[in-house]
């Protein structure tokens, strides 16, 4: 049970005392003798390495994302002050929710870690959009106080309604039941709230006090235009949409929830190669336990030959190692050392292995998956010998099951919260299903994109879809709002599509790039669900940004792409 089988390997069992994680790292800082090497696995080994990961990750990431933020909206809207601006109400809103997250006494976990990132790019988009419209406002030569107030008409009511369905999105995920998902979409969806509010109130407050130049000449002007000439050929609908549905329609069935419990850990890092180690000297590097029944008043020797039998039986299961209990031990030590260790009494390297009715047994596991997990249970389950088993595999399966439905419940009450804002804000079924469209066929592809990538669902990229799907309308509220906007203020109801798309266009996409550029910093997280959700986002962001340009327009009518032939519709 100790010795591996070249007999130069030893198992040490390490039972901590009080924190776990702290004794990791003690054992773990441990200086040895010369010649001798220790490779440390386990829980608690994890918890500490990913919590020291965890610290570097705060001290480098968020700066970083914003620095990438910053750039993006500086290529867009060509002034690095203006930028700085847009970008202000979201950093305000992270660091106001990261101190009431502390304030509440919420520990910075693997989850959590991200909520300042995801406050920091995701609110940051009203912010933008208020900037990009003044901007406008400030090219036709309105006066501060006039641009402000011109800018808000565009925009206010879509800034809003953009805030709430961001923050749908993440509230979402209070719905999966699961603690550190719950926290996720409650603080983020705080951080946005306020960053939308600062948005709204301080910011136009500010800029009214400031001058403003307009859009400098020629950003972002072929990138409206290639849009504009896409979006006016409804053929182009059809080459985006067909594609990606056959897409999604054939990898997104295939999608599987994660069954690796490192899956924190990029393939090559050290403590995968120590669970690597330990699983190849003893078995599992994480033991699962459990208890065969004894009855105290039938005779001994039967039921102990009858418990080393329903061993064997188990280590005929696929996917186990070995499986040791007293039952095996005893017949190995002197016979005046036997009813101590039936007693519980004794040192064994597991602890106490008997009591009055039951010994415990120890279930070393080799290589095995899902499959193997479920048919371990079952097996202990249908063996009246066997009270119980448990372990570090049977939990981490149920919670895949449990990030498999919260897959379903976060992403069901994202869709109904933002349908209902969309009905309450438009009161017409077409337009809501219309603004529904180009985010549905995006989650869709995303969902279809982990599922051909091999990322499947594990506790961090189950929240990519429904995140997607509150931060993806925005698109569409905008766009919408800007054709109408534009029908409004046509002089002969001809070209507001073109127009509506001329004004969109440029903060839509500097947003999507901006979310995309800035979680690429995760790429640079040494854990590894932070990458995939990093190509996620930059996958579901272009997606949304160029479903939304594509196909709202493409189902407008023809007179809103219909120029003067003075062509005066070009200019602003």
């Amino acid at each position: 049970m100790l010795l591996g089988k070249d007999a130069r390997r030893t198992l040490l069992v390490v039972q901590p005392r009080g924190d776990p994680v702290a004794a990791a790292r003690q054992v773990r800082d441990v200086a040895l003798p010369e010649g001798v090497d220790a490779t440390f696995a386990g829980n608690p080994v994890v918890y500490a390495e990913v919590l020291d990961l965890l610290s570097w990750f705060l001290l480098a990431i968020p700066p970083l994302v914003l620095a990438l933020l910053l750039a993006v909206f500086t290529l867009t809207l060509g002034r690095p002050r203006l930028a700085a601006l847009a970008v202000l109400p979201a950093v305000l809103g992270s660091l106001w929710t990261f101190g009431l997250l502390f304030a509440w006494g919420v520990e910075v976990d693997l989850i959590t870690v991200i909520v300042p990132v995801f406050v920091i790019v995701m609110g940051s988009a009203d912010g933008l959009h208020f900037v990009s419209h003044l901007q406008d406002a400030a090219t036709r030569g309105e006066s501060r106080t006039g641009r402000v107030g011109a800018a808000l008409r565009e925009v206010g009511v879509p800034m809003i309604l953009t805030t709430l369905s961001t923050a749908a999105g993440f509230l979402s995920l209070i719905a999966t039941g699961v603690a550190p998902l719950q926290q996720l979409g409650a603080f983020v969806a705080t951080g946005i709230a306020l960053a939308g509010a600062i948005s709204y109130f301080t910011l136009p407050a500010l800029m009214s006090r400031l001058d403003v130049q307009g859009t400098p000449r020629g950003v972002g002007k072929g990138l409206v235009r290639g849009v504009e000439w896409l979006a006016a050929r409804r053929a182009a609908a059809w080459v985006l949409v067909v594609p990606l549905l056959a897409f999604a329609g054939w990898y997104a069935p295939r999608l599987s929830v994660d069954s690796d419990p490192l899956f924190y850990f990029p393939r090559e890092h050290p403590v995968r190669q120590s669970f690597r180690a330990v699983e190849d000297a003893f078995g599992g590097a994480t033991p699962l336990f459990g208890e065969f029944a004894l009855d105290p008043g039938a005779p001994l020797k039967p039921q102990l030959a009858a418990i080393r039998d329903r061993a064997r039986a188990l280590e005929d299961l696929p996917g186990v190692r070995r499986v040791v209990s007293l039952a095996d031990i005893l017949p190995r030590v002197p016979a005046s050392r036997r009813d101590a260790l039936l007693r519980g009494e004794g040192d064994l390297p597991f602890g106490p292995m008997a009591r009055e009715d039951g010994l415990r047994f120890v279930f070393l596991p080799g290589d095995y998956d899902a499959g193997d997990v479920s048919t371990w249970r079952n097996a202990a389950q249908d063996a009246p010998e066997i009270r119980i088993l448990s372990g570090t595999p049977m939990l981490f399966q149920q919670l895949s099951h449990t990030v498999a439905r919260a897959q379903v419940r976060s992403l069901g009450v994202a869709f109904a919260l933002v349908a209902l804002l969309l009905w309450l804000t438009y009161r017409r079924l077409g337009r809501a299903l219309l603004a529904l469209a180009p985010i549905s066929l995006t989650v869709a592809v995303v969902l279809g994109f982990m599922a051909a990538t091999g990322f499947h669902l594990n506790l961090i990229t189950v929240v990519a879809s429904s995140i997607v799907l509150g931060v993806g309308i925005d698109y569409a509220l905008h766009l919408i709002a800007a054709i109408e906007h534009a029908r409004r203020a046509a002089p002969d109801g001809r070209g507001w599509v073109r127009r509506g798309l001329r004004v969109a266009t440029r903060p839509i996409v500097a947003n999507a790039l901006g979310i995309a550029v800035g979680l690429s910093a995760l790429q640079l997280s040494p854990l590894r669900p932070h990458h995939q959700i990093s190509f996620l986002m930059w996958v579901a962001m272009l997606v949304a940004a160029l479903a939304t340009l594509v196909l709202i327009p493409a189902a407008s009518p023809r007179r809103g792409f219909e120029e003067r032939p003075d062509g005066a519709h070009l200019d602003r």
